[in-house]
């Protein structure tokens, strides 16, 4: 998750322990012998786990081919990265099975082990039990392996804002989807794709308490190489009979009754209670087809900073996120703010004349300021006193098909604060509840009929050396019980339009829509039209 920065390879020399940060560095162990003698050093210095790497070429590989080989089943997940529309990512992240899985509903948490539930308790907050999670594994830093070494990783939905602020905690919306509030897999294999070199890193984590640790790691690297060295069969592309179109989906937010929902938050912001609200609606549509192939088609129509799939074993969770929640790297705080959007221009100059049509546009820029001042306001609550900076202030990021106003925010992080104070500070995003953000929640759970779920709520990882990185998720999709879900919002101010408002919500989905369509239409790019 912003693949491209977030995932240096450690220290480049080869003899260690050197110093990274306030960790050591080791030298990776080259045989049982070497491994159990640092294994016992690691464990009387409190370390859980030990990172083994195998390095391959892999030009003749992609990551979506990769996955398919070494990961295509349940509890799985692919990491991707477009930077400014048109450049990949160095980095791409394929998790492999995970054998570990928890998960949150409301105060209570269970655990899957090996497909099976091995526990189930209350927790007085979730989000504490998380922190506890993640703090259990204390990896050690090996010389020459990637930074990412899997983590918790999955999604924080929305409706944990009633863990965080205590006045939603009554909120009694409807769940139609029925996904927990919060899932995370432990990732412990992982494959890093280095798209620029053609060289994937297979990375395992060996338990230090277990004295075999290093056989079993070695077996598991054996097999990663043959597998990728195997010879693949792409699965055909489908065609669905009929295609998905635009007209199948449900709406779960009737257009009038939206549009009155509408004029009830243009009265709260005429009445002082609020300066912008965000009011979101649900589609849904019937869906036959192969999860993956959606995330085929959207990666290629809808290259992001932030390109998931994720197989949450009951459910998939596709998407392509052009916006980070929050990032915590080297104990630096990081939120990118997004507000203010305009459709890509069909040459040079119309791109520009686009550009600077919003630059110059006073409701667009006032929205942006606004969230700009409630990323400050966020970061400064764990950042040390002075240290928050607006290091970009309203550049233009050009995407594929828009361009939208970006800044970032970035702070010090607090002595003694650690990735969950991060999350709870900055969850959600201003820029999916509104400002102020808490009287928004309220107006959000007063007016929206349904509980969002994972939607406009936190997708990626929680590492193993405290960081974290996190997309909003939006322009995402799950697929559940042969339901295909979409969720977009649009952001209500006091000049808002209903109907116009409406039909922003549709435009934003219209990209995952158009995916949809093209995955079942055989992944054609002249499949795709409504003739």
């Amino acid at each position: 998750m912003s693949i491209s920065t977030s995932l240096s390879r450690s220290s480049e020399h080869k003899t260690g322990p050197a110093e990274f940060g306030e960790e050591p560095v080791f030298a990776l162990p080259h045989s049982d012998a070497e491994y159990q003698q640092l294994a016992e050093q690691l464990r009387a210095k409190g370390y859980t786990h030990l990172p083994l790497y195998r390095e391959t070429l892999a030009d003749l590989d992609t990551p979506v081919s990769t996955y398919l080989k070494l990961a295509a089943q349940p509890y799985t997940y692919l990491f991707e990265s477009v930077q400014g529309g048109d450049k990949w990512g160095r980095y791409s992240i394929i998790g492999l099975p995970c054998e570990r899985v928890y998960r949150v509903e409301q105060n209570t948490l269970s655990c899957e082990f090996a497909g099976h539930e091995v526990e189930r308790r209350e927790v007085d907050d979730p989000l504490d039990t998380v922190r506890d999670l993640q703090a259990a594994y204390r990896v050690a830093r090996v010389d020459g392996a990637p930074d990412m070494l899997g983590g918790l990783v999955g999604y924080f939905g929305y409706d944990i804002v009633g863990h965080i602020e205590p006045r939603l905690k009554q909120s009694a919306n409807q769940d139609t989807l029925g996904t927990p509030d919060i899932m995370l897999m432990v990732s412990r294999d992982v494959l890093v794709f280095d798209n620029l070199s053609g060289r994937i890193f297979m990375v395992t984590l060996a338990d230090l308490s277990q004295p075999d640790a290093y056989q079993q790691a070695q077996t598991h690297l054996d097999r990663c190489v043959a597998n990728l060295a195997s010879s693949f069969a792409a699965p055909r592309a489908e065609h669905l009979a009929p295609p998905v179109q635009e007209e199948h989906y449900d709406v779960h937010f009737a257009q009038s009754d939206f549009e009155a929902a509408v004029e009830r938050c243009r009265g709260y912001i005429r009445d002082g209670d609020i300066m912008q609200v965000v009011l979101s609606q649900r589609l849904s549509v019937p869906y036959a087809g192969r999860s993956f192939d959606v995330y085929r088609a959207l990666r290629t129509i809808n290259p992001s900073p932030y390109m998931y799939f994720m197989d949450m074993g009951g459910f998939e969770i596709v998407g392509s996120s052009p916006e980070i929640l929050v990032r915590l790297a080297n104990d630096t705080v990081t939120v990118r703010p997004i507000a203010g959007t305009r459709r890509r221009g069909a040459t040079k100059e119309l791109d520009q004349q686009l550009e600077a049509d919003l630059l110059s546009d006073e409701k667009e820029l006032a929205e942006h300021l606004m969230l700009i001042d409630l990323g400050r306001n966020d970061v400064g609550r764990i950042a040390q006193t002075g240290s928050v900076q607006l290091t970009e202030k309203m550049l233009v990021e050009h995407y594929s098909h828009v361009m939208h106003i970006v800044s970032n925010v970035d702070g010090k992080l607090k002595p003694g604060y650690d990735a969950i104070d991060v999350l709870k500070a900055t969850f959600p995003a201003g820029t999916v509840s509104g400002a102020p953000k808490i009287r928004a929640m309220e107006i959000i759970h007063e007016l929206e009929p349904i509980k969002r779920g994972i939607y406009s709520g936190a997708v990626g990882y929680l590492g193993w050396h405290g960081n974290m990185d996190t997309a909003i998720a939006i322009r995402t999709a799950v697929i559940k019980d042969g339901v295909l879900t979409i969720q977009a919002g649009a952001g209500i101010v006091a000049d808002s339009v209903p109907r116009n408002e409406w039909e922003e919500t549709l435009n934003k989905a219209r990209a995952m829509v158009t995916a949809v369509k093209m995955a079942n239409t055989g992944l054609g790019f002249n499949n795709t039209s409504n003739s």
